[in-house]
Order: C-alpha cells, then structure tokens, then sequence
C-alpha cells in the first residue's frame, strides 16, 4: 500500500481477538495431538462397527515397499512423511504421523488423550463464550449477514477474481468482509468446529452412556471418527489458506490489526485526493 493512500480502520474487536489467538494455540495443539491419537489405529471406517480386519476408507500405514496413504482404492506413496519415517536418533518409525507433527514427539496414547481432552475443554467453551459475546457486540449481524446479492454467481466470480489479482478490500468498504470471508468464517464457526466437538463427544464412552442419540445422530462411532477426522483436516486446510493469505496481503498489517484492532486499508478516492 503507497504512503498517504491508506487509512487506519478499527476491524476485529477485543472478544474476536482473544478468541483468535486462543484458538491459534488451542486448534494446532487439538490437530497434533489428534495425530497421535490416530497412530494408535490409522485407520478410518463408516458404519456401526471397525476394527483391524475390517476394509477402510481410509488407511495410513507401511508395507516393504514404503510408507503409503490408502483412500478407497487409490494409493499415494507417502515414505519419509506418513507411515514411514526416520526419526531424529536415526531409528526409522512407522507410526502414521512423524514425530514432529504429534504432541507427545515420542508414542504416548495416554498422554495424547490428556493434552487433547484438556484442549478440547477449551475449545468448546472458547466458542461458546465468542458466540454470546459477538451476539452482544453485533459481530456477527454487521459483518457475516449473508446477502442475496452475494451469494450470486456473478459475485462469487467477481470476489474470486480479486482474490487471484491480490485485492482483497472493497474499495467503497474496505472494513467489509467479502463473501469469501463471510462463507469460510461461517463454514468454521458454525459447521466445522461444532462438528468436531459433537463427533469428539460421541467417541467418549461416558457421553455414549449419558446422551446415546449422539451414537444413532452420526450413525455410529467409527462414522463419528471419520467425520472427527474430515472436520479436523478442513479445518488444518482453513488455517494453511488463511496463513497464505495473510503473507499476501501483509503479514505485519494483519497481525497488527489482529493485536489492536486497527488494521490499515486503502484509502477512498476522496480521501486519496
């Protein structure tokens, strides 16, 4: 952004903040510690029951030939990343995630469930608490109102289009969310972070015992961790797009803004002369 052609906007209020960066450390402990969870079976299942001599959907695991990923009948050779390894006392492993991508570094099932039981904890009334507060503070009614006149083709394409050229603000309303914001935004808050947290809780023994509708509600366990495992994935995606496009439109300037509230924006034409 030239010098003298940009302007300070209060954007990201102080729940939506917190809430941020609670959840920045919160999701990536979930995801690593999920990760090692998973090595304990890779292996993912639809229906009512899955065990070892049942055909996956989904399997991450290792063979003479190397480590591979498995999705149906489709196999991708994964060596050196999933299923086989080589870990940094020059062993090689062949647990379905390395090491630097799991908490604990090392096979601990036990202490695995802990982290992400704990983190969990958080993240479900982390949401809770942003959702009554951005109730209260109008968050969610100014700026992810979906439209008619968004939800277009034509502005679909319009938004995707400036998101390739790297315009990422409307210049009559830069402080708006576009509609790419306001889809992904909804996509996470109200369907993939619920998802993970109903699919969690219906993969608990306890929770199966006090609310057994959860079980028939994702028509079983191994579905439930399937669809655990789906939401979980999306939402990593989430993060590596949102990273990617945080270094384009400036690192520095989205932080700020992420911190203060002020993020910078390009200025309007009366405001530019």
């Amino acid at each position: 952004m030239e010098p003298g052609r940009t302007r300070l906007i209060y954007r990201h209020k102080l729940a939506t903040r917190l809430w941020h960066w609670v959840n920045a450390v919160t999701i990536i402990v979930l995801l690593m510690s999920g990760a090692m969870i998973f090595n304990a079976h890779p292996r993912l299942y639809w229906g009512q029951y899955g065990a070892n001599q049942d055909r996956p959907w989904l399997l991450i695991a290792s063979d003479s030939q190397g480590g591979y990923l498995k999705i149906g009948d489709r196999r991708w050779e994964t060596d050196g990343v999933l299923g086989r390894w080589t870990a940094a006392d020059g062993s090689v492993r062949t647990n379905a995630f390395p090491g630097w991508a799991t908490i604990p570094s090392n096979y601990d099932l036990a202490l695995a469930r802990r982290w992400h039981l704990a983190f969990a904890l958080l993240l479900g009334f982390g949401l809770l608490a942003f959702m009554v507060a951005s109730l209260i503070n109008r968050h969610f009614k100014k700026d992810l109102v979906l439209h008619r006149r968004e939800l277009t083709p034509r502005h679909l394409w319009h938004d995707v289009v400036e998101h390739l050229k790297l315009r990422f603000h409307n210049a009559e309303d830069p402080g708006a969310f576009n509609i790419l914001q306001k889809l992904s935004y909804i996509g996470v808050i109200f369907i993939l972070i619920p998802l993970v947290i109903m699919t969690g809780l219906t993969m608990s023994p306890g929770m199966n015992a006090a609310w057994p509708w959860l079980v028939d509600l994702f028509g079983g366990r191994p579905s439930a961790r399937s669809l655990h495992f789906i939401a979980a994935a999306l939402l990593l995606l989430f993060i590596v797009v949102h990273l990617v496009l945080v270094l384009l439109s400036g690192p520095l300037n989205g932080v700020r803004g992420m911190v203060t509230g002020w993020l910078r924006v390009p200025a309007t034409a009366e405001e530019s002369q």
